[in-house]
This record gives structure tokens, sequence and C-alpha cells, in this order.
């Protein structure tokens, strides 16, 4: 791949303060997108003259010299240490600190090692050969394989995340929050404590196994009478010495950390002498092998802890005696005892218990053998003769499986053997080159624990007896550790440093799991996590290791270390796959942050570990497996309840943005199919001064329509330019999305005024597919009150505009009324009245609101309006047959309405609104003839300033007269500027243009002429009040509204909503306040009402 290369050019220039000395830059905190930011050099750092044309912005782009000096000195402080040192600084300022030591951990010490000592531990010692022998070599590889690729997977995608940028520390958590986000971060981020938790659990009953099993049997407080009862005796034993041993490693973590990592170097040198131990001994059978006898009874292998030697006679002098194993399964030592049936038919034998490298008893070790619990071991190869009677054996001293084993099961209790490989991440902040240290530390670490783990497979199952492989405690070699039989120079080398690399292991578990829990609540994604944030004066986290001990205790009460590690392995498994999945997000995403330093990995290697991942689970453990799932899914669920507030930069926000764009895209190839039409909402509402909304209710209507679904858009418009109402702006938007809760986006403007405003937004709001379809606004109820014709003429136009772009509109009368979201509207009715069908939304808009808790108990009825000439009856069975292809319950009402003269009433109420509309028209013409006079001052004034400034242009720049002069010329122009935004709305909807409309300089004489022109006018048209006879059309328009509003009232005033036709405005824009009055005719009496008009298309269908 061609690559071009990229020249980067830095520009320096001395700045110096006035004293001529270079300025210096004052140590920044780590809160910008960069390493350190510049806020305490904004006073002194730009008081030259060189950058004086980028010296505006100086606050939020930094110069370039400034930046890199501070990254130069960035220093990247250890896990802890910093939130030590913001302790100290509470405690005083004063308080003298010791310099903190710049990280210098190379490769080797500060990845490799620590990898390799969280790899190695307690599975490959007590339970490794165990494994082999039950699982045969071919499947143990398989094991091997599966379980090592998937960490190797896994370490590639974290190098990959480790490398793209500066990593704190903070580990796997950090990594997989900051690249999936809070969400992700903080169920995954728990699931890897608990695994970290469980872990210690794991080691702490390993090291207690080690101690009662194989160094101090002695020392069990319970002990088994009979040896049915030994594996619970051994549990309550675990539990006992374990609890003790939590409590005191506890206890250690508690008083100081500083010696956990100072033995750490001991616990290491453990692992490693261990490990050489064992390959010292395997060299040592292929020429010697070491003499550790089995006793054999039959094919059954015994376990010889109580005798000595495998005979069941023996001479001593010239007389035959019976031996301690006779007694074992005779009831007396007489030769006339009663014996076990299998006893009497079968010899002992004594094999070798390691036949060494070279006697190929690997032959008999490829291929594994399961079986049930209680199943005896026995050696396929050994004659025997089949007792009648069985039912005694689990009372004889036979080494027998104590668990039922199975493929699966040994793959979760093997997994935790392969974990640990985050401790070089983990590290990250005490390395000298943590970018470069962490890929191939980690790699080198799994790549040498793989080799280990498939040598050591290999070997012992070449070396050791296969009846010895599968005695998981070491009964048939009298109790030794089976791994240490194999040791040189002795068992007791691999007994005693399992013992210590244990103790270690748990020691840096209930170290780290704390660390771990309070790094998450510091965060503040898991509110309920906060109190674990806190801890000792100097940072150390004492409520964590608390609750970190209590969990481990969860774990220890288990006892068995086969019933925990499958625990653990799931919450592996579970960080592991998120990290996969992190990495390989980024990669397709193609996100610009996503530049790591480690090349070698690809999306494709990251979702086969994530598979490899999940496959791992459900074949450890499917139960387990759904149990992790569900506990993380909770923990996102809260979190994502909750609102996490933080913002990471994450891939899952950018996943998010390609699906909305693709979806976007999508949505454009066609437009949506009937079936799926929902109402996506604008809600325009207007605000306060101090911007809060001024009808709530009209939000919360929305939400109750919408159930949750599909679009929503608030918009708001405010007066004025965006340059100055910017703040107010956001301010704005903030408020209204808060005032219900609305789930949804908000859009305010700034514009001139209102009309323009609302014209934007029902123009440009929403994006590609994603625009609305509905237009939800509150009628303007003060409208007759308002001297200001604005209001209603700013509803027609929204009303006109609607309709021109194909939208439905809902018009929200009494808005006020409606319920909130918290109420729940008891037994009533939604009432529709279905006068015009304009595609079927008055229909669709009741089955929408009862789909909500607040409308649920309400019932459906539909009203229809028939004229004399039609069949009433036919049309209500014709619209139940509608409804029932339709799927609505609803009850169906025909209203008759029959011809009637128009009333006296009717009349009068038509020549009071004409004569209203005639005398507002006057007042404007007033208004009008007012303006012209602001004007002609204006001109007179401005002609005084122009000659004023003409006779002073060689006056001095500083005069102060003349400044007042130009303040009052700004003045006058801002008022005649605000004069004309404030009626601009009203001026443009006159259809004719006189000679009032010419704006112009207006001599003296012609100005008194108009004004007594105009004057006449006004007078003459008040004359005609009183003599006009109101229009025919009016008159029967209003005897409509008057009729259908005596109906409406009449049948639904105690219904809970009314829905009703909106009839469409007049084409003749003369007659719109005569529309607003018919409309407050048709819905006086009313309660709820909500009009609604349709966007000129089907929304509602009978077909599927």
């Amino acid at each position: 791949e061609y690559r071009h290369p990229i020249t980067v050019m830095v520009l320096h220039v001395p700045v110096e303060n006035d004293s001529g000395e270079d300025l210096k830059l004052i140590e920044g905190t780590e809160s910008s997108p960069f390493i350190n930011n510049t806020d305490h050099d904004k006073g002194n750092l730009y008081d030259g003259k060189n950058m004086a044309l980028f010296e505006e912005e100086m606050d939020s782009n930094p110069m370039v010299s400034s930046l890199l000096n501070k990254l130069a000195n960035y220093t990247n402080l250890t896990q802890g240490v910093k939130e030590h040192e913001e302790a100290d600084d509470e405690e005083g300022p004063a308080r003298s600190k010791k310099p903190v030591k710049s990280p210098a951990l190379g490769t080797l010490i500060g990845v490799y090692l620590p990898c390799l000592q969280n790899i190695l531990g307690v599975i490959l010692f007590l339970r490794l050969t165990w494994i082999v022998g039950t699982a045969g070599i071919m499947e143990s590889l398989a094991i091997v394989v599966m379980t090592c690729s998937c960490t190797m997977l896994t370490a590639i995608s974290m190098s990959a995340i480790a490398t793209n940028g500066v990593v704190p520390a903070g580990g796997s958590y950090y990594m997989i929050s900051r690249s999936l986000g809070p969400e992700f971060g903080g169920a995954v981020g728990l699931c890897f404590y608990l695994g970290t938790t469980f872990a210690g659990s794991m080691y702490i009953l390993g090291t207690i196994e080690i101690l009662l099993t194989y160094i101090v049997p002695s020392a069990a407080i319970f002990k088994a009478e009979k040896k049915e009862d030994e594996p619970e005796a051994l549990l309550n034993n675990m539990r006992v010495y374990g609890t003790c041993c939590l409590t005191l490693m506890s206890l250690v973590v508690f008083v100081g950390v500083k010696y956990v990592n100072k033995l750490a170097l001991v616990f290491l040198a453990c692992v490693i002498l261990s490990i050489l131990a064992i390959y010292a001994g395997v060299i040592k059978t292929a020429f010697e092998p070491p003499d550790f006898p089995i006793c054999l009874l039959g094919n059954r292998t015994l376990q010889n802890h109580n005798f000595d030697q495998c005979l069941k006679t023996m001479k001593v002098g010239n007389v035959t005696v019976t031996t301690k194993l006779w007694s074992l399964f005779c009831d007396s030592p007489d030769f006339n005892a009663t014996c076990n049936e299998y006893f009497t038919l079968n010899n002992v034998t004594v094999i070798q218990g390691i036949p060494g490298l070279t006697s190929g008893v690997i032959r008999d070790n490829i291929w594994g053998d399961y079986g049930p619990k209680g199943m005896l071991v026995e050696n396929k190869h050994q004659m025997s003769e089949p007792a009648a009677d069985t039912s005694q054996d689990i009372y004889m001293p036979y080494v027998a499986n104590d668990i039922t084993t199975f493929f699966t099961l040994l793959v979760g209790i093997y997994f935790p053997s392969v974990t640990g490989i985050m401790a070089g991440s983990n590290r990250s902040g005490d390395l000298r080159d943590a970018q470069k240290s962490i890929p191939i530390g980690t790699i080198m670490a799994i790549a040498t624990t793989t080799f280990i783990y498939i040598s050591s497979v290999i070997l012992f199952g070449a070396c050791i007896e296969g009846v010895v492989l599968r005695d998981k405690f070491g009964d048939s070699v009298k109790g030794n550790l089976v791994i240490g039989i194999l040791a040189w120079p002795s068992p007791w080398v691999i007994v005693i440093g399992s013992f210590f690399s244990c103790c270690g292991a748990g020691l840096q578990s209930l170290t780290g799991a704390p660390r771990l829990l309070q790094a998450i609540a510091r965060d503040g994604i898991v509110p309920f996590l906060q109190v674990f944030g806190h801890g000792k004066a100097n940072g150390e986290p004492t409520w964590a290791l608390l609750l970190t001990g209590g969990i481990c205790e969860i774990g220890i009460l288990i006892a068995s270390l086969d019933a925990v590690a499958p625990i653990l392995s799931m919450f592996f498994l579970m960080c592991y796959l998120f990290v996969n999945l992190a990495c390989a997000l980024q990669t397709l995403l193609c996100t610009p942050n996503w530049r790591p330093r480690f090349k070698f990995y690809h999306w494709a290697l990251s979702f086969l570990g994530a598979s490899l991942c999940v496959s791992l689970m459900f074949i450890s453990s499917w139960y387990y497996a759904l149990v992790a799932m569900l506990i993380a899914g909770c923990i996102y669920k809260y979190i994502e309840y909750r609102g996490a507030e933080k913002e990471w930069g994450d891939g899952i926000r950018g996943l998010s943005l390609n699906a909305a764009r693709y979806a976007l895209i999508r949505l454009e190839e066609a437009p949506p199919h009937t079936k799926n039409w929902r109402p996506q909402m604008l809600v325009l509402l207007n605000l306060e001064s101090d911007h809060t909304v001024k009808h709530p209710r009209l939000l919360s209507f929305c939400t109750q329509l919408k159930a949750g679904k599909g679009l929503t858009i608030v918009g708001s418009v405010l007066q004025g330019t965006y340059m100055i109402k910017e703040d107010e702006v956001k301010k704005a938007e903030q408020s209204s999305m808060a005032t219900e809760r609305t789930k949804g986006f908000c859009h305010v403007v700034a514009s001139s005024n209102l009309r323009d405003g609302f014209s934007h937004l029902i123009q440009t709001a929403g994006l590609g597919g994603m625009k609305h379809n509905t237009v939800l606004m509150a009628w303007p109820g003060t409208w007759k009150q308002s001297n200001d014709p604005v209001s209603w003429k700013n509803f027609i136009e929204t009303v006109r505009e609607t309709t021109a772009a194909n939208q439905a509109l809902l018009v929200a009368k009494n808005v006020d009324s409606f319920p909130t979201n918290t109420d729940r509207l008891g037994e009533g009715t939604i009432d529709v009245w279905w006068i015009v069908h304009d595609g079927g939304l008055l229909m669709l808009l009741p089955f929408l609101l009862r789909q909500h808790k607040v409308w649920r108990k309400c019932k459906m009825r539909i009203f229809t309006v028939a004229n004399m000439d039609d069949n009433s009856i036919q049309m209500k069975k014709d619209l139940q047959m509608f409804l029932y292809h339709l799927r609505l319950d609803a009850e169906v009402e025909v209203v008759e309405m029959h011809d009637s003269d128009i009333s006296a009433f009717t009349y009068e109420k038509t020549l009071v609104m004409e004569q209203r509309s005639q005398m507002l028209k006057q007042m404007q013409l007033s208004r009008t003839e007012r303006e012209r006079e602001i004007q002609s001052i204006t001109d007179t004034s401005r002609s005084s300033i122009r000659r004023k400034n003409q006779t002073g242009a060689s006056g001095s720049e500083s005069d102060p007269s003349r400044q007042l002069e130009g303040t009052q010329e700004d003045e006058v122009a801002q008022l005649i500027h605000d004069r004309n935004t404030a009626s601009h709305a009203a001026l443009n909807d006159k259809p004719d243009t006189g000679p009032d409309r010419v704006h112009m300089t207006w001599t003296k004489d012609k100005f008194l002429s108009e004004r007594n022109r105009n004057r006449s006018e006004v007078n003459m048209g008040v004359r005609d009040l009183f003599n006009m006879k109101p229009n025919q059309s009016n008159v029967r328009r209003m005897h409509t509204a008057v009729k259908l509003n005596e109906v409406v009232v009449n049948r639904s005033q105690g219904a809970h909503l009314v829905l009703l036709n909106m009839p469409g405005p007049p084409k003749n824009r003369s007659g719109d306040e005569n529309y607003m009055e018919f409309l407050e005719v048709l819905l006086e009496g009313l309660n709820r009402v909500l009009l609604v008009r349709g966007g000129g298309r089907e929304v509602i269908t009978i077909y599927s």
C-alpha cells in the first residue's frame, strides 16, 4: 500500500514579555483533548506582536511551541499514585511531596514476566495432569489450542487498542470503556472485576488444597471416618481454612500493598523454578525413571495410604500372614474371614507410576477416559474378573472419580490457566514505552506459555501411567502431588513452589480487584458504586476491598476448585469478547482517531477471537454463560437507564452513526408504505421570556401519541439574530426537552420574526427519510384579546404551509387542560367527528392514543354527518364494516343535520364579525399613518446630522459632541429597524400596493395632504360600519359552524377528547380573520379539542 509522506513544519516564534525575558510555560492538567491544556497560560503567553493575527483564538488554539513543550514533559503516573497525590493535596497544600520517578520498566520486567507469572498458576500444578489423563493427549491438545488461540487473538486486538494513543493505567476496563462506551465499559468492567475476584477465590482454594492434601494433611479439622465421607470433609476443611486465609490476605493488602509488590519477585521465582524442575524431571525419566509403585487389584487402582506393601499375604519368617491390604477388604485378618468378592477373584499387581519417556506409555494415553462420579479408575490393559455384587465398591479403598467428567467441563476448568494476559496493560503506567512493550511482551508471554502447556500435555502423557494421571489427588502415590513425583530433584520443589505461587496470585488478585472497582466507581457511570470510590487518606480502596473480600468468600464457600474455575472463566471470556469486539468495531468504522502503532491486526482476526470467546463460554457451561450475559445485560441497561453522561468518543457511537446514515439512505429510496406510516411529529412550541415552555402539556400529548415510537422534533423560535442569541438558543433547547422528558430532538432557531422562523422549521427540520410528516401546535387562545394581528396571521400561514408541504396538522385547543403523562383517565370516550375524509388520520390517532396508559381505559366513538338526501342507516352499516376491516373497536353514530333557515343569531354574529374586522382595518390604517410620521422625523434628523458632519469634517476624531450625535443617529436607526421588523409580517400580507407602501423621503406639503386624505378615509370608513350588510358567503359559513357546534356539543361535551376535521383557510387572504372566527364558533363550549388536517395521503389501510 503506497502512502504519501507527510511533512510537518513548525514555525518557532520567540515570544517575549516587556522585560525581554522568554515567557515560561505553566504546567497544565489533563483536561483537554491534548494531554495538557493551557488554561493557566492565557494571561501572559501571548503579549508579543508576532502572532497578533491569531491572538483572539489563542485560548482555544494554543501555539504549537507551547503544545510540543507540554507533550515532551508529559509523565504517565502509576495507577493509584495520582489518586494518592490528590489525597495529599486535600490534606494540605504545604505538605511536602516526593518527586515522582519517571517510569523506566522495559518489556521483559514490565510486561513479559508479569504476564508469565499471571498465566502460569494453580491449574498447571493441580489439574493439568488430571485433564491429560481424563481427556487424553489429543483432546487435551485441542483444549490447549482452543484456549490459547482465544487469548492470542485477544492479545492481538488488545495490542491494537493499547497502541492507539496513550493508555493511562487502568488496563482492560479503560480500553473497553473508551472503545465501546460507558454502558459496555461499565458492564464489562464489572465482569472483569468479578472474574478477578473469583480468581482470588480459586487461588486461595488452591493454596488450601496444597496445604491440607500434600503438606500437612494432619491439620484437617474435619476428618472422615468412612471413605464415602471424605469429599464432604475436604470441602468443609477448605471452607474453614479458606476463610481464615482470605482474612489474613485481606489484612496484608489493607496494611500495605508495597509488601505484596516486594514479594512478587519471590513468587515469580517459585513459578519459574517449578517449571524448570518439571522439565528436568522429564529428562531424567528418559534414562532413570523414579520409583513410584502403583498397586492394582485386578485392573482397579488402590489408594495406598493405609498399607505399605501391595500384597494380600506375606511370609514373616516361615509363617504366612495377612497384610494391611487384606484387612481393608476382609472383616478380619484371619484366612477364613469373609472378604470382598472382587478382592477374592483378583490378584494384586504392582506397576510403575512413571514408566519414563521411552516406555511407550504415550500410546495408552492418546485418548480420553470420561466417566460419571464414583467411576473407578481402571487400567484397561490389566486382566480382571468382574464381581457380581458391586454395591460395596464405594466403601473400598479404590481410586474413583470425585466428579462426573466430560470434555466441556474440562474446558471450563482449564481456561483460567490461560488468563492473565492483561497484566502488562494493567501496568502500562510503569512502562518506559507502553506502545512498544505491551504488544511484544504480551504476545511473547502467550507464545511461551502455549509452548509450556503443549509440551507439558505431551510429556505428561509420555511419562506418567494413565491411572496415575486420572488420580486427581495422588491417592495412588501415597498422597503425593502427581506433577510433583515427576519433578527433579524432589516432589517438595513443586509442592512448595506451587504453594507460594498460589499465595502470591491470591494476594495480587485481592490487590488488583479493589483498584479496578475503585476506577469504575470514580468514573461515575454506575451510581450505586459511588461509595466504593472512597478509601483511606492515601487513596487505598478500603470499601472496595471489603466488597471484594465478601464476594471472594462466596467462591470459598463453594469450596471446590473445579466448581469455581468455570465461573471465573465466564467473566474473563466476557471481557476478552468485548476487547475483540472493540478492535473489530474500530477497524471497520475507520474512525479518524484509529491509528494504532501495532499494525499486525485485522478485523477478521478480532471477529474470530470474539466468536471463539462466545463458543468457549457455551462449551464450558451454557448456564453459567447465560448468567454472565444476564449480569452484563442488567448492568448495561441500568447504566443506560440512569443516563450515562460520559462521552468518550466510543465505537458504539460511531456504529450508531454509520447505521443511521445507512438507514437514512435506504429510507430515501422510496416513500414509506401506508402500513408503515406513523405520525413523525414536529411540535411547534412558544417560549416564555425566561425560555420556559409556554404549553408543556403539548409535549405530554405528543409523548402519549407517540408511545416512544417514531420521530419527535421539538421546534421553537427566538426573535433576533443567531450571533446575538446563540447562548439563549442552546439554553432554550435544553429546557424544551427537559420539561416533560420528551425523547426526541430539539431544534431552536433564531429569526427576525416568528413567522419566518416557523416557516424555516417546517421546511428544514429533519434529515432525509427522517423528516416530519405531522405538525403539532397549540391554538392561539388569546388572538381576540390581542391588538396585534401577527399571532393569528402566523397561525393561518402555518396552516397554509403545512398544507402546501403535504404534511398533516394537529391543533390542540385548551391544551393546558390536557392530561399529563402521570394522569390516568377513567372510563370515558374519545369522540371522532368524521366530516370529510382526508387520509384516515382521524381514525388512526385515537388508536395510537389508546396504546398509552393515560388513555387506555377510554372508548372510541365515531360520529359522521349525514345530509337530508343521504341514507343514514346504510351509512352506519358501511362505516361499521369499514371499521371492522380496519380492525378498530369503536361505536358508530350517524348524525343527521336537517336543512333549516339561517337564524337571526347567525346573521347577527356574522355582522358583528365583519364590523370588527372592518374596524381593525381602520385601526391598522391609523397605525400606518403614525409610522409615516416617524419616518418623516427620522429623515429630517438624518439630513440635519449629514449637514453637521459635512461642516465639521475637519474636527478632531475624539470630539465628544460628534460622538453623541453618532449615538443619537444609531438609536434612531435602531428604533426604525425594530419598528419595521415588528410590522414586517403585517405589511407584507396586504394584497394591494398603494402609495402608503412606498418608502421615500416625504416633503412637508405632500405629507400634510396625504395625512388629511387618510383621515377623511378613516372618518368615512367609520360611518360605513353602521350601514354595512354581511357577506352571504360568510353567513353560510357561520351557519355551518353554529349548527355543527350545536351537534358536537350536544353529543360530545362530556368526552375526554374530541377530534374534529379542521376546515382549510380561505384562498382569499382578506378573509383570514373571518376564518379564525368560524373556528372559534365551531369549537365553542368544548373542553379538549384536537383539530386534525390530513397531509393529502392515505395513512390507514384495511390490508395486512
